[in-house]
């Protein structure tokens, strides 16, 4: 540890973990954007609340800035440090805390991977509906500071409705109980839901309690070909009509060719270029208004094919297709788009979007996906080879300056569920007003008035 603070900071905490190993500050000085090179100072690894309250002194009094981390599964840059900042993991603190059977909650430390999270609700006989396909990687405390979404905000929300309380340690090392699992408390500003989407610039989070639900019913997967963008919303109305759905996602021939190379399983014998998959419950009554939608659809020209999985093993394959799509295109380090718009308003601004990026990008694969159910879309363009990286990711970069434009026409956000972190600063003023910023800055001011809180995210 070449740096005299680091020294320092080992001295005043003796059993802190810390690396400076090239090869580790690479690793978390990073998270999937791979688009800034690392450059942390070091890697602490808090072991409780107490070394964090710790660390976050120590950087305030050395003029450190700090990187709060969790899975770094992040798509917009939220965790990079490449500017000489601390890198604060949490993967040490990964303990259940405790369960209340009566409250229905369980109160989790901030660094516990979701999967586990909700395993350990399971074996409750109850569930944390939250989820997605980083779930084995993506930790709590991350899934809170970007208030995750992910495949069943449809049937259940976003992270934020299942945060019961949370502990914050603030920039200046102070220690907040905000929430405290009350299902009433009218007493005042609720900080609690100021922590939650602020990327790490208030704090970090050390702790949480979520609340948990009934198990969900057993369920059928059905997958969909529609043979036009224009009948996702009527087939999603007509499915909606008759059913509570879990989930409801679409997906292009494009993806699922990446998907298949990647070692997934054809659904259908004919390629189709456009698929939904969905999801409800498998009783007897379900499953028939399911039949009677799809045959309607059929019926009206909305679908093409159709598939209705017989087991749990069925199911696991159809919902591959659309989870693996992510990891599928990983190697290709794609420029993503990750936005939203009321439901309302989605036939509108897809067929905007759709007509704006073959415009824009007749030289790229474009890999579109994402949660018609909640109006998040989630557009990926893969770099040519041969194309330098700069070149690419300037041009897309002038793509997506025009597609803020259009979410701001339709009301939408440049941000769904991947937060703004680098890759989306730019265009935060197209979703929020400058009344809205400077009221940000100003609460980022109150919780971090040295500014050493995951700097240059969100907002300079």
């Amino acid at each position: 540890m070449p740096d005299p603070r680091l020294h320092a900071l080992a001295r005043d905490l003796p059993h802190l973990r810390l690396k400076t190993d090239p090869a580790e500050l690479e690793h978390y000085g990073r998270d999937w954007t791979r688009r800034w090179t690392p450059a942390p100072l070091a890697i602490a690894f808090p072991a409780s609340v107490e070394e964090v309250q710790a660390i976050v002194r120590w950087a305030n009094a050395n003029s450190v800035a700090i990187v709060p981390s969790g899975g770094r599964t992040g798509l917009s840059g939220g965790a990079v440090a490449a500017h000489g900042e601390l890198v604060v993991s949490l993967e040490r603190m990964n303990r259940v805390l405790g369960f209340d059977a009566i409250d229905r909650t369980l109160t989790v430390e901030a660094g516990i991977p979701l999967q586990l999270a909700q395993e350990a609700a399971r074996g409750h006989g109850l569930q944390y509906p939250v989820d997605f396909a980083a779930r084995g990687s993506a930790s709590i405390g991350g899934t809170i500071a970007t208030n995750a979404g992910g495949i069943r905000v449809v049937r259940y929300g976003n992270t934020r409705e299942w945060i019961a309380g949370l502990k914050l340690v603030t920039g200046t090392g102070d220690l907040l109980d905000l929430g405290r699992a009350l299902v009433k408390n009218s007493s005042g500003y609720d900080l609690r839901h100021l922590a939650i989407a602020a990327e790490g610039t208030l704090g970090i989070v050390v702790e949480a309690t979520l609340r948990l639900t009934d198990p969900p019913p057993p369920t059928n997967v059905m997958l969909l070909a529609l043979p036009s963008f224009e009948a996702l919303m009527r087939v999603f109305e007509a499915f909606r009509a008759r059913l509570q759905l879990q989930a409801f996602e679409f997906f292009t021939d494009v993806a699922l060719k990446h998907v298949l190379a990647h070692g997934g399983q054809a659904p259908f014998a004919e390629t189709h270029p456009y698929y939904v998959v969905t999801e409800f419950a498998s009783d007897e009554a379900s499953e028939a208004e399911a039949l009677a939608a799809f045959e309607q659809c059929i019926g009206e020209g909305l679908a093409s094919d159709g598939v209705i999985s017989a087991s749990d093993a069925q199911a696991q394959q159809l919902w591959r297709l659309r989870e693996g799509i992510t990891e599928s295109v990983a190697r290709y380090v794609p420029y993503k788009n990750d936005v939203s718009v009321r439901i309302a308003a989605m036939p509108a601004f897809l067929a905007e979007a759709q007509a704006l990026l073959a415009r824009e990008y007749p030289q790229f694969e474009v890999v579109w996906f994402g949660h018609i159910g909640d109006g998040n879309l989630h557009i990926n363009i893969l770099k040519p080879d041969g194309m330098a990286q700069a070149d690419f990711v300037a041009d897309c970069e002038r793509v997506t300056k025009v597609l803020a434009g259009a979410l701001q026409r339709h009301g939408g956000s440049i941000s769904a569920e991947h937060g703004i972190g680098l890759v989306k600063k730019p265009y935060l003023g197209c979703t929020r007003s400058d009344a809205e910023i400077a009221a940000m800055r100003a609460i980022k001011a109150v919780f971090d008035p040295a500014g050493i809180m995951n700097p240059g995210k969100l907002f300079d």
